[in-house]
């Protein structure tokens, strides 16, 4: 099964950058699309950034502008620049992808564990 395992997180002042990472593991597979979401207390698990495998990208509207999604087809691994951070960022961050096995005819979504960061003012 793959796994996705995001790293990161943590506390940070308003103003200040983080770099989330999260690789994929378990085996050979292919990956299509890779995300990250957030997540608050009582709120729905929002769409932060998505790329294709190609590149393309795309960016709620909210986070435009600092945030930058990134990966590495080589590493199976995608990232998430967060600049100039502010406290309404404060959120569980969760990796999506879409992989399948050699073996599969169909691709699955795939969610990491989460990683917590929290902006202090």
């Amino acid at each position: 099964q793959v796994q996705l395992v995001e790293t990161g997180g943590g506390v940070v002042q308003a103003g200040g950058s983080l770099r989330l990472s999260c690789v994929a593991t378990g085996g050979i597979f292919s990956i299509s699309g890779m995300a990250w979401y957030r997540q608050t207390p009582g709120k729905q698990r929002e769409l932060v950034a998505r790329i294709t495998s190609d590149g393309s990208t795309n960016y709620a509207d909210s986070v435009k502008g600092r945030y930058t999604i990134s990966r590495d087809n080589g590493r199976n691994t995608v990232y998430l620049q967060i600049n100039s951070l502010k406290p309404e960022d404060t959120a569980v961050y969760y990796c999506n992808a879409n992989a399948k096995y050699y073996y599969e005819s169909v691709y699955r979504s795939y969610w990491g564990q989460g990683t917590q960061v929290t902006v202090s003012p």
